[in-house]
């Protein structure tokens, strides 16, 4: 009887040099590398409305945000992502003697899509909350006005709002950005 194939897993290090070399991005997950499918045109015109408020409005901060190629190291040497948009305040800490991978995001910003929204909402979420220095998750929906916004309170637990008006605006407590709904869905039809 034939025995099922096995997995090969690659080293962090493997998965860098296949990076530098890829012509698309993949995440890296304890030795299994993850292709990351293209986005479409609601995705990357959220993806710059919302960039663009938070590089403006951070223009004055020792704060900086990123657009979909930074990758964030979850768990040292076994766990590699890139989320749609992430900021960081302060030093930038960067893994190892590399300038792609930041270890210490303040904020995470994902555009949910149907192959990626059930995963962005459990799994991954789950994983980010490992980050120390994670206190926003922003959750966008590219098919419907709707915004999840997580955020640590003051007692380090995660609470939830939610805006669906496109009038409604919210604040991004950790880096003192207010961000509204009409700005992020700019020139989206649904």
């Amino acid at each position: 009887m034939p025995q099922p194939e096995e997995k090969k897993l690659i080293s962090p290090e493997e998965y860098f040099k296949t990076e530098q070399l890829a012509e698309y991005k993949n995440e890296y997950y304890h030795g299994e590398i993850f292709a990351m499918t293209g986005a479409s045109f609601h995705h990357n015109l959220i993806a710059g409305n919302i960039f663009a408020s938070l590089h403006s409005s951070l223009r004055n901060s020792d704060c900086v945000a990123f657009i979909g190629d930074m990758k964030i190291q979850i768990e040292a040497d076994s766990h590699y992502t890139y989320p749609d948009i992430s900021v960081v305040c302060g030093d930038i800490e960067f893994v190892g003697n590399r300038d792609d991978i930041i270890a210490n995001p303040f904020v995470i910003i994902e555009i949910l899509s149907e192959s990626t929204k059930s995963y962005d909402r459990g799994d991954k979420f789950n994983a980010y909350r490992k980050i120390r220095s994670l206190r926003d998750y922003i959750l966008v929906d590219q098919y419907a006005c709707h915004i999840e916004y997580f955020f640590k309170n003051k007692a380090g637990r995660w609470e939830l709002d939610e805006f669906e008006n496109p009038n409604d605006s919210f604040k991004i407590w950790s880096v003192s950005v207010e961000l509204s709904l009409e700005a992020i869905y700019y020139r989206v039809r649904f």
